[in-house]
């Protein structure tokens, strides 16, 4: 194993992370200079996130961690060809609790040369850990994993990577009555897909409102249209958030035959009877005066066929993303 020096592990940081120097830095003008920053701010902003989100999968399955002890580990034959979820974790001596140092889906490259990866001292990843380990910043390296299918790892990949699509609806007929307006571009392939639904989140007014509307001073008068702007401007500022209500197997129809029937077979033949997903978007489709219909929204990946049988989908979503499925049980 290499012997690194500080210096000769700084540049081996730098060319992992493709970093500027400081004389490119100096160098670079300040406009282009801000933006790289900004850029490489959300990507790692991005990275933590979707790190905390595997953790959290790995977490809520309850894996044991295993002590890494020789290259043997992953030459085992359960792991040279399994795609799964695993977390790289370490401890110290003066800590023994375990914690993370990385987690990932290795969802194209089979498990065992990806942990390789992380042990071997001629890769980048590798070399960090044993770096790390060299200079007694920790004691021991541990790892854990859970294996998953292809249309599991699709799932996850259509939780984590693919983005909510806004469905659009017609104005009122016939008084109280909307229309949902699919996107096109839908595949006619099978796949999977979800529905989700916008959550209203209303923060109440600040107390420093409050206050001027209960108790105006005469420096202090706010009028009931400031009032209510601010109140509006406060309830946009919330962030929006979809909740997962639906996950969809399209298996033996089209991506496009599923939600065409989810999303057309409605108003028409709608029965108080109905209930699951369907009967959620008709109802949504009855509006009273004046009031819009709930926020819909849907996202879709595409699966070969012959992978959407293996696995446990809806568990699977369920585990990603914290909570059940409302019209999957």
């Amino acid at each position: 194993m290499e012997d690194y020096s500080q210096e000769d592990w700084g540049n081996h940081s730098q060319d992992l992370h493709g970093y500027p120097t400081d004389q490119e830095l100096d160098e670079m003008p300040v406009s282009k200079r801000t933006l790289k920053i900004k850029q490489e701010s959300s990507e790692e902003a991005q990275k933590r996130d979707t790190m905390q989100n595997i953790v959290q999968i790995l977490e809520s399955v309850q894996l044991k961690w295993e002590l890494f002890q020789s290259w043997t580990d992953f030459s085992r034959l359960h792991l040279s060809n399994k795609l799964a979820i695993f977390g790289i974790g370490y401890n110290t001596r003066w800590k023994e609790d375990i914690r993370y140092h990385y987690a990932e889906i290795s969802s194209q490259v089979p498990l065992g040369k990806r942990l390789r990866e992380y042990f071997n001292s001629e890769k980048p990843e590798g070399r960090i850990i044993m770096t790390r380990v060299q200079k007694m910043n920790w004691k021991n390296v541990y790892y854990k994993f859970l294996e998953i299918t292809i249309s599991e790892a699709r799932c996850l990949e259509l939780h984590m990577e693919i983005d909510w699509i806004p469905i659009a609806h017609s104005k009122p007929t016939g008084g109280n009555v909307v229309q949902y307006l699919l996107p096109g571009g839908i595949p006619k392939s099978p796949g999977l897909y979800a529905i989700g639904y916008e959550e209203c989140i209303e923060r109440p007014l600040s107390p420093d409102v409050e206050r001027q509307a209960l108790d105006p001073g005469k420096e202090g008068r706010v009028g009931l249209e400031t009032l209510s702007a601010q109140a509006s401007l406060q309830v946009e500022v919330e962030p929006t958030r979809i909740i997962y209500c639906y996950l969809g197997i399209a298996e033996v129809r089209t991506l496009q035959q599923c939600l065409f029937l989810h999303f057309q077979a409605n108003t028409k033949t709608f029965s108080k009877d109905w209930v699951g997903i369907n009967g959620f978007l008709s109802q949504n489709c009855i509006v009273d005066p004046g009031v819009s219909p709930k926020s819909i929204y849907i996202k879709f990946v595409e699966v070969e066929r012959d992978f959407l049988s293996a696995g446990s989908l809806v568990e699977c979503l369920e585990k990603a993303i914290g909570y059940p499925l409302k019209f999957n049980n």
